[in-house]
């Protein structure tokens, strides 16, 4: 996780984890939808697994 991804996770969450499937990119643009801040969180909580 490089702090480059940490700061585009904090000011638009769906976009740092556009490499890491559909899937995940859907569910982080939702949360973003419905709350900024889980958004970020799902964010960091995917980019943070291997």
């Amino acid at each position: 996780m490089s702090i480059f991804r940490v700061i585009l996770a904090i000011i638009f969450p769906p976009l740092s984890i556009i490499d890491k499937g559909c899937g995940s990119f859907l569910i982080v643009l939702l949360l973003t939808f419905l709350g900024w801040i889980p958004g970020i969180l799902a964010a960091l909580i995917i980019l943070n697994k291997n």
